[in-house]
């Protein structure tokens, strides 16, 4: 279900309540634009500009948040990279996807797959993601109603599809790629960055404890 109506309802009364038009007029967003543009960036490391060094150093950085990554020439080879990984870890090659990648040829390489929300009881679920970050080897994933943000959460394997193309260098990129394709924020974006964990315990790290277990991308270097 798409929510971003009821959001734009919410946020029109709260803007009449506050003697404003429902919309933002014209001058509201360019003046957001326009701070966005001259807004110095703060410090941040020193980051690649290149294509293959953005590559290598988000399946670096992934690596190092306990994620799993394979590399593939096409969109093509990724339904085999999937069932090579599931087979590996001895489990059923049956999964829940994105509706978006529907089109992929999952049957040839073995693996079930349904295209729906995931409910409890689906051990994988396979997304693709709006960009990945090099900075931090994270995924951003944008919410919508073939892009459930549940895919990455509920089940305990994730499997994201990740074009070498959509790597950009930090989360200001990743942000500045969102206003310049979407113009507005979805109803969420998520930022996911390894398996889940956590260290409440007896400040143990624990995986898995608020999401998945595993987080595994497929880089496609054609994508």
């Amino acid at each position: 279900m798409d929510t971003s109506a009821a959001r734009r309802n919410i946020l029109a009364r709260i803007r009449a309540a506050s003697g404003r038009s429902a919309e933002p007029e014209p001058s509201e967003r360019e003046a957001v634009a326009d701070y966005l543009a001259r807004h110095p960036l703060g410090p941040r490391p020193e980051l690649p500009a290149d294509r293959e060094a953005l590559v290598s150093r988000f399946i670096d950085e992934a690596r190092l948040l306990a994620s799993t990554v394979d590399l593939v020439e096409s969109l093509e080879d990724v339904p085999a990279a999937a069932a090579r990984y599931l087979a590996q870890l001895g489990i059923a090659p049956r999964a829940v996807a994105w509706a978006t990648l529907q089109a992929l040829p999952w049957a040839q390489a073995g693996i079930e797959v349904e295209f729906r929300k995931p409910v409890n009881g689906d051990l994988v679920g396979i997304t693709a993601c709006f960009c990945a970050t090099a900075e931090t080897g994270s995924l951003a994933l944008l919410s919508g109603p073939e892009t459930e943000a549940s895919m990455a959460l509920l089940p305990e394997t994730h499997i994201a599809v990740v074009p070498a193309s959509r790597i950009v260098a930090g989360h200001e990129e990743a942000f500045a790629l969102m206003r310049a394709e979407r113009g507005e924020l979805p109803r969420a974006v998520n930022f996911v960055s390894g398996p889940s964990r956590t260290g409440d315990i007896e400040q143990t790290i624990v995986l898995g404890a608020h999401g998945p277990y595993r987080v595994h991308a497929i880089v496609v270097r054609g994508g």
